[in-house]
């Protein structure tokens, strides 16, 4: 076949290159015309004397023996320098062993995984393998939070190689592939339709297709007949069918793929694009004239770059002599596979193209690195009407985008949403990814009968039915509620013969039952065969005692800790100390016999405790003193009578942590693992006593130890809170809690209700009075009880640390204030020049006296004076003043009489009160 641009010249060195391609499809005739243009562009490009390349096809016929068969002829008889193909990966894997034993480049656009460039030195992947795009088809899964999948693939090396890729990706996201649903390329239309109706009795609803255009095309149009193109379904197709729709025929897209979502490499729109486009157009009517018009898809492009990349290789080696294949050695008999020689040129391209990008590839960024073509970022599709419409991107670095801004060679995410989506059934309402299977069967929930307390679970017999009740029920009921759809339940009681001792007693129960209702705890050894959902109880294991009271002669100390008792009486005696030093000069009350002053010491500051005292004070510093201590009294005091009173009224608990030595009987729910808890904690088996319900608890505990009853009983938390709001005025919880998950629902393994179930537990737990209200409602409390665990701390100097300081530096202060005026008024005691010791005796003398001593009568005297002359300046002022007005005033003037106190002397009163310090 001639191509443009050859030179017929025999002078100039040519590169014969094979071509390997199902000419029976149209996949291969698109990418054989691209193959030509791109040797054409290379030929224009380039100078007359470069290295021409001069393509050999042959069609496989789609036999792996017809592609071998080609392969050899080429290798053998033509000598190419390089292959592009098989498209086929079972062609392909054979093909890439005479590649390597000829030493011959093998460029293939085949997609199996299961073809590795690793192990084929000679192997060049020239498309993206299928398992690319694992983590896009997960990124979509996990966006909607759709928690099973159902993977339907072909029964070939090119549908299964991706089914194990796609898992773990799956896996990472905390996805499970429910089922595989494996289609035979020969699979006929009842067959597939069968298949459907059994994919259409289970309970996942979204489906991953990874199938051919044309095997796709008959599994839509009985999907569609078997009503699974409905609202509730999600439907996402892989980019070997997404890249391809252009082959289906218009009227099944628009008639059976209305809302799936696709998956395709992303081929970022170029002038150079457009234009190719037209020529490519143009060149295929030409070369298939007979053919309806096919549009270019990504595989023509990816085969494109690949001749364009393989023809930079080549012209990398320039005008140097190519060589022919190296004969084998001449042995007799050869076969066409021992008569292969080895290309001395394969391993100059080959190891130009393992690392090389096109800076103007077609496809986007072309870019092959080990010898396998680097992901580009996908775009995510939804079909309407007869296209499909953008709806977002993906890439390894950003994730889900809903636009991308292609700036040089990074994509940078806008956000990471996708576009609005039409669902199948054309509905705008995302799906939940799963539903009650089309049978209309209901979910089967179990509740055991007699398997814990009644209040929590408990069956009773109706007139033709059984009738579940209790807290756990009621809860589930709730929750079903809740939920945003509808799931048909029905409860069927079963009698627990054997108590769940061995591993086996789950998987039986979870043969029977969608679900288990009751009080089920979450326990690692029964992950086996269930998942639970988040908890509705408090999560733990702890204990009850008996209430007693303790001795209290001296629990009128207990409200304060040692120190802080020894720090509020420390304090007491300086505040005292403080008071009387500010007091002693000019306070009557503060003089006298030693004795007398000491006394007054204490007196004065242990009365202001229930304020007391009744002396007056003069000094404004001792005012500022004893009213930041009488803050402080306030709130010790206020402090001190809050704690003892709750004390008083507080029953004191006995100790549980001496059980195991003083031998006690300990009690547990019969059949709970709690037994096993007690006995990991080293109790004696011999000393553990079960019991079934409240009653019992309150008769064993009642009894006592010694009386055939028990000491303490362990139980999770949930139990003993039923029992506590029913005999809150006997027991109280007291020791250790234990972690536990506490109770949830428990379901078959991978069941898709348990992460919606969890989810709408979460929300009524953070309400929290449902829970409540349901826990008062089967407790039957007596009374409103009080909740407290039944011990009170007693106070600490830590608590009153603030309190004592702003006294202490109040007081401080004060002192440190009428120390300097002090010195300051007898400075001239200091400047003296006796001795330190005459001037300390003198100091102290000073200070031991009354102020009002030495000027006593100087001040009576210019107090009188002032008072007579105002009386003959003004005679109005002083009308007929008795003789005895003047004493009074002078007193009045001076300081207070004890008549002002409140006292009844006669006695003059004596002016003791002077300017204050």
């Amino acid at each position: 076949m001639p191509i443009r641009g050859e030179d017929n010249d025999t002078s100039v060195m040519k590169v014969d290159v094979g071509i390997i391609l199902d000419m029976e499809t149209d996949v291969a005739k698109v990418m054989h015309t691209c193959i030509l243009l791109a040797i054409e562009d290379y030929h224009d490009a380039a100078s007359r004397n470069a290295t021409r390349i001069v393509p050999h096809l042959r069609d496989s016929e789609q036999d792996d023996v017809e592609a071998a068969s080609a392969t050899i002829y080429l290798l053998k008889d033509v000598q190419v320098q390089a292959i592009f193909g098989p498209q086929m990966s079972t062609q392909t894997d054979f093909v890439i062993d005479l590649g390597n034993r000829a030493k011959v480049p093998i460029i293939s656009p085949a997609t199996s995984p299961l073809l590795s460039v690793k192990e084929n030195p000679y192997f060049i992947r020239g498309a993206l393998p299928s398992t690319s795009q694992t983590k896009a088809i997960a990124a979509i899964v996990k966006n909607y939070n759709w928690r099973e999948v159902v993977v339907i693939y072909e029964d070939s090396p090119d549908g299964t190689g991706i089914v194990p890729h796609l898992t773990d990706a799956l896996q990472e996201i905390n996805t499970l592939v429910s089922y595989r649903s494996v289609i035979s390329p020969s699979a006929d239309d009842d067959q597939i339709l069968k298949e459907l109706n059994n994919l259409n009795t289970k309970q996942t609803r979204v489906f991953v297709v990874h199938l051919q255009p044309f095997l796709a095309s008959r599994l839509f149009l009985k999907a569609k007949e078997a009503g699974m193109m409905s609202s509730g379904y999600v439907w996402i197709i892989t980019d070997v069918l997404t890249s391809l729709l252009d082959l289906l025929d218009p009227s099944v897209i628009e008639s059976s793929m209305q809302g799936v979502i696709g998956i395709k490499p992303y081929v970022p729109r170029s002038n150079e694009l457009n234009n190719f486009t037209k020529r490519w157009r143009k060149r295929f009517r030409q070369e298939y004239p007979d053919m309806d018009q096919v549009e270019l898809n990504i595989f023509g492009l990816w085969a494109y770059d690949s001749i364009t990349s393989l023809a930079e290789a080549v012209a990398k080696v320039g005008n140097t002599a190519i060589p022919k294949f190296k004969k084998a050695v001449t042995r007799k008999n050869l076969t066409d596979l021992d008569a292969l020689g080895t290309s001395e040129l394969g391993y100059l391209l080959i190891d130009s193209m393992q690392n090389i990008t096109l800076k103007t590839g077609l496809s986007g960024d072309f870019r092959i690195a080990n010898g396998e073509l680097q992901p580009s970022p996908y775009q995510i599709v939804n079909m309407i009407g007869t296209g499909q419409r953008s709806i977002g991107f993906w890439t390894e670095k950003d994730g889900i985008s809903y636009k991308l801004k292609m700036n040089g060679k990074t994509a940078k995410t806008n956000n990471n949403q996708l576009g609005t989506i039409i669902w199948p059934g054309q509905s705008t309402i995302i799906p939940k990814g799963w539903d009650i299977s089309t049978t209309g069967k209901k979910l089967s929930v179990g509740v055991p009968v007699n398997g814990g307390l009644e209040q929590f679970t408990k069956v009773e017999r109706g007139s033709n039915t059984e009738i579940a009740t209790g807290l756990s029920i009621d809860f589930f009921q709730e929750v079903i509620k809740l939920l945003p759809y509808a799931v048909p339940y029905e409860f069927i009681p079963f009698v627990i013969q054997d108590k769940p001792s061995s591993p086996d007693y789950d998987h039986l129960i979870f043969e029977k039952y969608d679900a288990v209702v009751g009080d089920v705890t979450n326990l690692a050894s029964q992950s086996k065969y269930e998942n639970f959902t988040l908890p509705f109880t408090e999560s733990g294991i702890s204990a009850v005692v008996p209430v007693k009271y303790n001795d209290r002669t001296w629990i009128f100390l207990k409200p304060l800790k040692s120190e802080l008792w020894i720090t509020t009486g420390a304090f007491f005696v300086f505040i005292g100390f403080v008071v009387w030093v500010l007091e002693h000069r000019v306070n009557k009350e503060f003089r006298g016999p030693k004795r007398k002053q000491v006394g007054m010491i204490f007196w004065f500051s242990f009365s202001t405790l229930v304020f007391a005292h009744r002396e007056r004070v003069a000094s404004n510093l001792t005012r500022f003193v004893l009213i930041v201590w009488f803050f402080v009294v306030l709130v010790l005091t206020s402090s001190y009578t809050a704690s003892l009173s709750s004390m008083l009224t507080v029953q004191q608990l006995q100790p549980s942590n001496d059980l195991i030595q003083i031998g006690d009987y300990v009690g547990y729910r019969e059949g709970s693992f709690v037994k096993y808890v007690l006995k990991r904690l080293n109790f004696d088996s011999s000393k553990l006593r079960s019991y079934s319900t409240l009653e019992e608890y309150n008769d064993a505990l009642s009894r006592g130890s010694k009386n055939g009853g028990v000491a303490v009983i362990y139980d999770e938390l949930s139990n003993l809170r039923l029992f506590l709001n029913k005999y809150c005025r006997k027991y109280m919880m007291v020791g250790q809690t234990f972690k536990t998950t506490g109770f949830g629902f428990a379901l078959p393994k991978g069941s898709p209700l348990v992460p919606d179930i969890s989810s709408v537990v979460m929300k009524m737990m953070k309400q929290g009075e449902i829970t409540k209200n349901k826990i008062q409602k089967y407790s039957e409390n007596e009374t409103d009880c009080p909740q407290n665990d039944g011990t009170t701390d007693s106070l600490t100097v830590d608590s009153f640390k603030g309190l004592f300081l702003i006294a202490g530096v109040s007081a401080g202060s004060a002192l440190l204030i009428f120390f300097l005026i002090f010195l300051y008024q007898n400075r001239g005691i200091l400047a003296t020049d006796d001795s330190i010791g005459q001037k300390l005796s003198a100091i102290a003398k000073a200070f031991d006296e009354e102020k009002h001593k030495s000027n006593s009568v100087n001040e009576e005297n210019q107090t009188a004076t002032v008072l007579f002359a105002a009386s003959e300046v003004s005679p109005i002022i002083l009308p007929d003043v008795p003789s005895q007005s003047l004493e009074i005033r002078i007193s009045d003037g001076l300081g207070a009489s004890p008549a002002d106190e409140g006292s009844s002397t006669t006695e003059p009163a004596t002016p003791d009160h002077e300017t204050n310090a």
